[in-house]
C-alpha cells in the first residue's frame, strides 16, 4: 500500500548488530512503519536530523559515538521519542541514558514483539494539541510556572522551558490534577500505557530531569513535590 507512505510514522533504528537490526526493522515494517536503519553513532545523529523521525530506537553500544552521546546530540534539535536498547547488567548506563533525554529503555535480549509493542504504545499516546484545539484551556499557573497544555509550551516567568515529550507529558498529567498525589504507577498508566511493563523508577529519573529544567531544588521543590509513600503532586510554586 505504497500510497500510504506519506502518512506512515517514521522510525530510525540505530543498531550496529546488522542481523538483529534487520530482524527488528522487518517486524516494524510489518507493523506499518517507515523504518530507516543506521549502524554507527554519527550516522544515527545525521539521520535523526534529516529524517525528523517520530521514534528513535537507539542501541547503547555503537561505534563512533555511543548511544548516550547520540541521544545528547539528538536532544539539541529534536524532542522525538527515544527508546534505548541496553545490555542486561547496565543499570548505570540506563540511568545516564534517561538523564540525557532518552524516554525509555528495553534490555537485551528482548523479544522483537515486545519492542514493537513498546513503539506502538508510544505512538498511540494522544497528541494533546490536536485534541485540545476545540476547547482551549487557559494556561495552568503555579507561581512563576506557566503551562500551556494545548500548545505544549512551558515558561518560568518570561523564559520558555524546553522539555522532552515524556517530561512534558508527566508535567501535563501532574498539573492537570493539581490537588491529587499520583503514584508512579498512575503516572505511567497515563503517560506510557496501562500495559507498560518496565520499571516504575523510570518516572523518578524523568521527574529529576524535569525539576532540573524548572530550576526546582530537589530538597525543597516548589513545583513538583514528592509525597512520601505515594508519589508526586504539583506544588503552588
Amino acid at each position: 500500500m505504497a500510497h500510504h507512505d506519506i502518512t506512515k510514522e517514521r522510525i530510525l533504528l540505530v543498531e550496529d548488530e546488522v542481523a538483529l537490526a534487520n530482524v527488528v526493522a522487518s517486524y516494524l515494517e510489518r507493523a506499518g512503519y517507515d523504518v530507516t536503519l543506521e549502524h554507527t553513532g554519527p550516522d544515527g545523529v545525521t539521520s535523526a536530523r534529516t529524517l525528523d523521525p517520530d521514534v528513535i530506537v537507539l542501541d547503547l553500544g555503537l561505534p563512533g559515538l555511543d548511544g548516550i552521546e547520540v541521544c545528547r546530540q539528538v536532544r539539541t534539535f529534536s524532542d522525538c521519542y527515544v527508546l534505548m536498547l541496553t545490555a542486561r547488567g547496565d543499570e548505570v548506563d540506563r540511568l545516564i541514558g534517561l538523564s540525557v533525554g532518552a524516554d525509555d529503555y528495553i534490555t537485551k535480549p528482548f523479544s522483537t514483539r515486545e519492542l514493537v509493542a513498546r513503539v506502538q504504545a508510544v505512538l498511540r499516546r494522544p497528541r494533546r494539541a490536536a485534541a485540545a484545539a476545540t476547547e482551549i484551556e487557559p494556561p495552568r499557573v503555579f507561581g512563576d510556572l506557566r503551562i500551556d497544555a494545548a500548545g505544549r509550551e512551558v515558561w518560568i516567568g518570561q523564559e520558555p522551558v524546553h522539555l522532552t515529550r515524556t517530561e512534558f507529558d508527566i508535567l501535563d498529567v501532574i498539573s492537570g490534577l493539581p490537588k491529587v498525589a499520583l503514584s508512579r504507577r498512575q503516572i505511567i498508566d497515563r503517560v506510557w500505557d496501562a500495559d507498560w511493563l518496565g520499571d516504575d523508577h523510570v518516572v523518578d529519573v524523568h521527574i529529576a530531569n524535569l525539576r532540573r529544567k524548572l530550576g526546582d531544588d530537589p530538597n525543597d521543590p516548589r513545583y513538583v513535590l514528592t509525597v512520601r509513600g505515594v508519589g508526586y503532586r504539583m506544588g503552588k510554586g
